[in-house]
């Protein structure tokens, strides 16, 4: 709209809000967040404002990229919309792994506003919750859940929390700060709930190493696997699919066939650092994307970096976590070159220092690779890192 006032734009929502906010929900279910639906950014009156035509409850049902027209259907009414340009942001949908008897009262995925309410309502019937899934969303989720006071429990497949996002030992700075408040099962598969009268009443753990099973009383259970990118309309419509299973995008965020963009979860884009396919699953990043995609979708020229540097930041059981770059995992070994401080956020002799740790990685010249941090202001570190990246 920036861009051309004129242009005649439309929107189809499958869900039944317009744009919210999905980081904000683990804190709105705490209640820190007062109410749920004040995530929600632009509410339906600012989209007519805009002369934006949004259609909620509405479901793309396909899309004649030949005649270029969008066939949707809302309840019983029939919607056909011609195009000439196309954006698909069709984002992710959450994994779920193959746990036995899964599908009962009180198992929860986070993804929604319905999501966020329903987990809402019935923590504040618990006193016990298991997540699946030790990545930033579970762990928001035991954060917030504890901080309503229920016992909580992780259950992780990888041998750390937070696996994808910081190596071992800074993970371990957060594991350790919680261990004693909250149960961290690491190397460890779910593998079974047990409901009576159809609401949840255990899980079945499996240890990944020893085989070993145990049984953990739960009153809720979340699952917060990861996601997978929905392409399904893309792909019918001739979309290249990616190595990581997201649409392929260049630089002004269009895919492979002319007129049509792609925007978000559902995407894929390079990692600046090491120039490999990556999934888009910031918001932040989703942001720029959909500047340049709407830019050039009304005829305007706009250009994303080359690559994205997946910075990213949380704060979790009081504790400051940021990152920047690759972590070890991602690396061949003898390529790079580690270096790790712990100190204090101010100089020795001035009082108020809280502890922070920083780790850098870097190839073998020194170019630097990736840092993390846990501690006090350590976004700020990170941010310099990203700047040097």
């Amino acid at each position: 709209r920036k861009t051309d006032r004129k242009a005649k734009i439309t929107i189809f929502e499958e869900g039944k809000y317009p744009q919210y906010s999905k980081c904000g929900l683990p804190y709105a279910i705490s209640g820190i967040i007062p109410k749920i639906h004040n995530l929600i950014e632009f509410n339906e009156e600012w989209f007519k404002k805009q002369k934006i035509d949004l259609f909620l409850n509405t479901n793309v049902e396909k899309i004649d990229i030949e005649n270029k027209i969008v066939h949707a259907k809302k309840q019983d009414q029939v919607i056909q919309k011609s195009f000439t340009d196309l954006i698909i942001c069709t984002g992710s949908k959450p994994f779920i792994p193959p746990i036995e008897n899964i599908n009962c009262d009180g198992v929860f995925v986070v993804r929604t506003i319905d999501d966020a309410e329903k987990i809402q309502n019935y923590a504040k019937k618990s006193k016990t919750a298991t997540i699946v899934g030790a990545g930033f969303i579970g762990l928001e989720i035991a954060d917030n859940l504890y901080k309503m006071n229920l016992k909580i429990t992780i259950v992780e497949a990888l041998p750390s929390i937070l696996a994808t996002n910081l190596d071992q030992d800074i993970a371990k700075i957060l594991s350790d700060k919680i261990s004693s408040d909250i149960k961290i099962y690491t190397n460890t598969f779910m593998i079974k709930v047990k409901s009576f009268n159809n609401c949840i009443k255990s899980v079945t753990i499996k240890d990944k190493t020893t085989s070993e099973e145990k049984v953990i009383q739960t009153d809720m259970l979340i699952i917060a696997t990861g996601t997978r990118p929905q392409v399904l309309l893309a792909e019918k419509i001739g979309c290249k699919i990616g190595k990581t299973g997201g649409i392929v995008v260049n630089e002004r965020s269009e895919t492979n066939i002319k007129n049509v963009y792609a925007v978000g979860d559902c995407t894929e884009y390079v990692n600046f650092v090491n120039n490999k396919p990556i999934l888009v699953g910031l918001g932040s990043i989703v942001v720029r994307q959909a500047i340049a995609a709407g830019t050039n979708a009304a005829d305007g020229n706009y250009k994303l970096p080359k690559g994205f540097l997946l910075t990213f930041t949380s704060n979790l059981f009081d504790l400051e976590l940021a990152g920047v770059g690759l972590t070890s995992s991602f690396l061949e070994k003898d390529t790079y070159i580690m270096g790790k401080y712990s100190g204090f956020s101010l100089p020795e002799y001035y009082p108020g220092g809280k502890p922070i740790t920083v780790k850098v990685i870097t190839d073998i010249n020194g170019k630097i690779l990736g840092a993390q941090a846990v501690g006090d202001k350590a976004a700020q570190r990170i941010d310099t890192f990203a700047c040097a990246i």
